[in-house]
């Protein structure tokens, strides 16, 4: 009976949802705008040669998000040299050839002191990069101060299990001062969360699983800790960075919860920064102050 219970639950759920899609429709969510350079961007970004399989197919799912992080990429205008943590080798050609930047540097977790070398392919034409190995949560990054005038920080601080403002404070140390950070994550506040905790079904963080263990790869960390679009500011405020652009886009798999958009505005709850993807640019500013555990990230 309690089977039949919660597919009845599950079935009334789905069309509530069917439902409130169509009148969601003449009030919809305020979307960020489609510019020339996201288009140029995916353009671009077809040009790798990834071949079929889980890397392709992560790719494409992600393909609208790589994009919009390559316009939001900042042009050059002093060393020329740019750091990408995280580095997946998809975005990191196109920093060159769209971006300008003469000098690109990729960091991964790994060994501290080693480097890998990395590869690839646009059109055919090969791309090579130094990749540098350590713990970002950790390791004091291989660089000078003030060796880079931009950091990129892409899909990886919802991973950290120990430490992010070390990590955030580490891009400020090797950033040039008026350097530009770039941090994207999702949204823990998203309006697909706010319905997966309303529903009472799925966990509210846009991913929640763990990656299968498999005996011939390494592990890997799923996401930790996801978080909202105002708590990255925060965070990123507290490293002794000025927010330069902050804001939040929809997934379009995730179209189905848009109606949540009208829930919150119609019962008075805050309708801002809920899109499922996050991004943030942001200035270093050497004489802000420096709050090493905000109250909100670290308990005593």
């Amino acid at each position: 009976m309690r089977a039949i219970r919660a597919a009845l639950r599950r079935m009334n759920s789905y069309l509530s949802r069917r439902h409130e899609v169509s009148v969601a429709r003449g009030n919809p969510m305020p979307e960020q705008e489609s510019s020339a350079d996201m288009h140029v961007a995916a353009e671009l970004l077809r040009g790798l040669d990834i071949p079929a399989g889980a890397d392709r197919e992560y790719f494409d799912k992600h393909m609208p998000r790589l994009a919009r992080t390559l316009t939001l990429v900042p042009r050059p205008r002093s060393s020329g040299r740019i750091l990408e943590l995280g580095c997946y080798m998809q975005i990191t050609p196109f920093l060159s050839r769209w971006r300008g930047y003469s000098d690109i540097r990729g960091a991964y977790y790994g060994p501290s002191g080693h480097t890998a070398r990395r590869i690839a392919k646009v059109r055919g034409e090969e791309f090579e990069l130094a990749v540098d190995l350590f713990d970002a949560e950790r390791d004091r990054f291989p660089y000078d101060d003030g060796s880079f005038e931009t950091v990129l920080v892409c899909e990886l601080i919802e991973h950290l299990i120990r430490d992010p403002m070390h990590l955030l404070l580490e891009c400020r140390r090797v950033l040039e001062e008026g350097g530009r950070l770039l941090v994207t994550t999702p949204n823990v506040a998203s309006l697909t969360s706010v319905a997966r905790a309303l529903h009472g079904y799925d966990n509210p963080q846009i991913s929640s699983a763990y990656p299968r263990p498999r005996p011939d790869s390494a592990d890997e960390v799923p996401h930790v800790r996801e978080y909202t679009a105002f708590e990255l500011r925060t965070a990123v405020e507290a490293a002794g960075f000025e927010i330069e652009n902050l804001f939040t886009e929809p997934i379009a798999e995730l179209e189905m919860n848009r109606p949540m958009w009208n829930f919150l505005e119609e019962n008075g709850y805050n309708t801002s920064m809920r899109g499922e993807q996050t991004y943030c640019v942001a200035v270093k500013r050497g004489d802000w102050p420096v709050i090493r555990y905000p109250r909100f990230l670290y308990s005593e």
